[in-house]
């Protein structure tokens, strides 16, 4: 599983990071609301956990946001209110469950734990865009019968353009969520890769197509169905 954490405290950013990668989830961090809406757009997570007290949008903002979106993401507010007021706005707000700090990693975990179980569409092993469908335990991209295996570069380039079909999505941000926020990766990788992609692509038949939006980025079309 993919979790979002979005959290402005960067040592409990990286603390909930940690617990999570060492119960086997992938995490991405980021420190404010309006990167919170920006990641969460992009449908590529099965869980978000948001604090609500964010620079920018407060995590009320955020849910309320992606859930206008029509981003169906289950979401764990994280925050140090306790106060029934403010669990009835979280709530209100889109997301599907509250837990307050401090807290220990076990009551985490049964949290996710929870959300996973209530809700039946939280775990997804496809990701479907068009006429291919990724899967996201074995990096196989299929088009009807044919199928091709992806590598772990162009699984998370994939993985990231197939779920927000229609969407322009910089090189910066590939970058960012591809190879991680301190790579060192530049465009020349993400072009590298961009191309093995396409060829793949091509390869299952498919009449989808990854686009250059010149000086923007890449944009996904599904093309013909």
């Amino acid at each position: 599983m993919h979790i979002l954490v979005v959290e402005d405290d960067v040592r409990l950013a990286e603390a909930l990071a940690r617990i999570l990668e060492d119960n086997g989830y992938t995490v991405d961090a980021v420190h404010d609301g309006q990167a919170g809406i920006d990641y969460g757009a992009t449908r590529i997570y099965d869980v978000i956990i948001l604090d609500v007290m964010l620079p920018k949008a407060d995590g009320f903002a955020v849910a309320q946001h992606l859930r206008r979106a029509h981003v169906s993401t289950p979401i764990l507010l994280l925050t140090a209110r306790d106060a029934t007021t403010d669990k009835i706005a979280g709530l209100d707000s889109g997301a599907d469950d509250y837990m307050t700090k401090p807290f220990s990693p076990a009551e985490l975990m049964a949290h996710l734990r929870a959300l996973t179980r209530r809700q039946g569409d939280v775990v997804f092993e496809t990701l479907v865009a068009g006429d291919l469908t990724l899967n996201l335990e074995s990096f196989d991209l299929t088009c009807g019968d044919a199928v091709v295996r992806l590598s772990q570069k162009e699984f998370a380039i994939a993985r990231i353009l197939l779920g927000s079909p229609g969407a322009v999505i910089s090189k910066e941000a590939l970058i960012t969520r591809a190879w991680g926020p301190d790579s060192s990766a530049s465009d020349n990788n993400v072009e590298a890769y961009i191309s093995f992609l396409r060829k793949k692509i091509a390869h299952v038949g498919s009449t989808a197509k990854i686009e250059t939006i010149r000086s923007v980025g890449y944009r996904f079309a599904e093309g013909a169905q």
